[in-house]
C-alpha cells in the first residue's frame, strides 16, 4: 500500500501531524508536491485536489491518496492512519476518545493561526498587526492555559495510560500535543518561558515523543521542514508576549 501525502511545499503546517504518524512509525510515505517526477509538484497537488471527476474533492490540503480514494481533514487522515500504524487502541472507545482529543488539539491550532491572521487569512500579517497584538493577548493569556490545564487534566485522571493520552502507549494524539508544543516554543518563546513548570504533563509527552528514536532522527533530519513565518507557527516578536503561566 502507497500513502501518497499532498500538502503545500516549503511548510511543516498542518501536514506535519500526518509526517510524524510516518515518520514516527518508520511507514513509507510519498511528498507529492515535494517531487518533481510526473503528476507530482505543485501542479500534481491542484491537479488532484481540482480534478473534475473526482467523487470526493477534497477542500485543501493536506489530503492523502490510498489506491483511488482521496482523504482529506488532518484529524480524519489520523483517524484513518491510526488503526493502521498502530497509533491508537483496539476498542472503538478507545479510537473515539484518541479522534476526541486530535479534534480538540486542531481547535487550538485553529486559534494560533488566527493569532496572527485575525481579520482574514487572505490578508497579509503586515496588514492586520494591530488586531493581531489583540488576539494574541487573548490566545496567550486565556486560551493557551484553558487548553493546556485540559490536556494536563486528562493526563493526571488517567493513570492506566503511563504517562500518554490513552491506553498506555503513544497514541497520535500524542504526537500533535508535541508538534504543538513546539510550535508554540518557536512561536511564543517568551510566553512558553515557564510551560513546563506549570503543565509538566503535557512538558512530559512532548520530550517523550522526542526521544522516541524514529522522531529523533526524524527531527534532525532535512525532512523535517524548519518552523517558519509562512506556517501555523510564527514567530513575531511584536506579539511575543511574558508568560501568563
Amino acid at each position: 500500500m502507497t500513502f501518497e501525502l499532498f500538502y503545500w511545499p516549503g511548510l511543516q503546517g498542518r501536514g506535519e501531524f500526518v509526517r510524524l504518524a510516518f515518520e514516527a512509525t518508520g511507514t513509507p510515505y510519498v511528498e507529492v508536491a515535494q517531487g518533481d517526477g510526473p503528476g507530482q509538484g505543485m501542479d500534481g497537488l491542484m491537479d488532484t485536489m481540482d480534478d473534475p471527476a473526482c467523487a470526493d474533492p477534497p477542500f485543501a490540503p493536506p489530503f492523502l491518496r490510498v489506491g483511488d480514494e482521496l482523504i482529506a481533514q488532518t484529524a480524519n487522515i489520523l483517524a484513518y492512519l491510526g488503526p493502521r500504524l498502530g497509533l491508537v487502541g483496539e476498542s472503538p472507545r478507545a479510537r473515539r476518545w484518541v479522534n476526541q482529543l486530535q479534534l480538540t488539539l486542531a481547535d487550538l491550532v485553529d486559534e494560533v493561526h488566527d493569532a496572527h491572521h485575525p481579520i482574514a487569512s487572505r490578508l497579509y500579517y503586515s496588514q492586520q498587526r494591530t488586531e493581531a497584538r489583540k488576539r494574541t493577548a487573548d490566545l496567550v493569556e486565556y486560551r493557551l492555559p484553558k487548553f493546556f490545564a485540559y490536556f494536563e487534566h486528562v493526563l493526571a485522571n488517567n493513570p492506566q495510560a503511563s504517562g500518554w493520552l490513552s491506553e498506555g502507549a503513544m497514541s497520535y494524539a500524542d504526537l500533535s500535543l508535541f508538534q504543538v508544543i513546539a510550535g508554540l516554543d518557536y512561536a511564543f518563546p517568551r510566553a512558553m518561558s515557564r510551560f513546563a513548570g506549570a503543565f509538566p504533563r503535557c512538558q512530559t509527552v512532548h520530550d517523550a515523543v522526542a526521544r522516541v528514536p524514529r522522531v529523533a532522527a526524524y527531527l534532525k533530519s532535512p525532512r523535517r521542514i524548519p518552523f517558519n513565518t509562512t506556517g501555523i507557527f510564527r514567530h513575531y516578536k511584536a506579539l511575543d508576549r511574558a508568560s501568563p503561566f
